[in-house]
């Protein structure tokens, strides 16, 4: 009798990975030095937020994993994919695949409604509306609770629910990492606990891994992990038993 032959699990790839990550700004007598190697891995469905004070250099290192910029030295990828050899071209591709991004500010089309606002990603990729398309985002919207607000221009909505179809849009392009900024910044307790809870519920239901840039404490500690970043190096990072 021969052995059934077992094929072996291919365990998935880092959805991001940073090894020895440098950037700086200006040059010569100027130049100045903002993230100084940084190493960092992300594993598929890691709920992670990213601490640390004013000018420590969050936002140049997130502008880094969101291929909205390129790293000096070093090297970075997003889902197995390494970006350092991309051109621009490939870096949107890859961006659009990969990545969501979710701001303090929702940067919603006001005249849109939350549908339109939702299948833009969509649109943009395709370059022509179709019924699939909207089909998604009215799912999308569905699973973040505005359903029956579809069709509601965005400036109609309050700011918890434009956060809400920030997310959702977020979610269109079904991105194996989420980037959000200070996303309940510019809202209410009560309303950043539900967005927060949202996003937690997104983690857990479709394996999305989420980077969360937060000033919040209370929020940070909701997460499986704390990155904390002082002075363009991460001083701190450890998982959160207390999530």
């Amino acid at each position: 009798m021969v052995d059934a032959v077992t094929e072996p699990v291919t365990a998935k790839p880092p959805v991001l990975q940073l090894a020895g990550v440098r950037k700086s700004y200006g040059s010569g007598e100027t130049e100045s030095e903002i993230l100084h190697g940084i190493d960092l891995t992300l594993q598929p469905g890691e709920f992670a937020a990213l601490i640390g004070p004013s000018g420590s250099g969050k936002s140049t290192l997130l502008n880094l994993i969101g291929l909205l910029d390129r790293p000096g030295s070093g090297r970075l990828s997003i889902a197995g994919e390494e970006t350092t050899g991309l051109d621009d071209n490939n870096l949107t591709r890859l961006r659009g695949r990969s990545i969501g991004f979710v701001f303090q500010h929702h940067h919603l089309i006001p005249a849109f409604t939350a549908l339109e606002n939702v299948a833009m990603p969509l649109l943009v990729a395709r370059g022509r509306p179709d019924d699939e398309m909207y089909e998604r985002a009215g799912g999308l919207l569905d699973q973040v609770g505005l359903g029956e607000r579809k069709q509601h221009l965005a400036n109609r909505l309050s700011g918890g629910q434009q956060q809400r179809v920030a997310i959702a849009r977020a979610l269109c392009m079904q991105p194996q990492l989420v980037l959000a900024d200070e996303p309940t910044g510019n809202l209410d307790t009560h309303s950043a606990d539900d967005v927060f809870a949202l996003l937690r519920q997104i983690n857990r239901q479709a394996g999305t891994s989420f980077l969360i840039v937060t000033h919040d404490p209370r929020l940070a500690a909701r997460c499986d992990r704390i990155i904390e970043l002082v002075d363009g190096a991460i001083v701190s990072d450890h998982a959160n038993a207390a999530s």
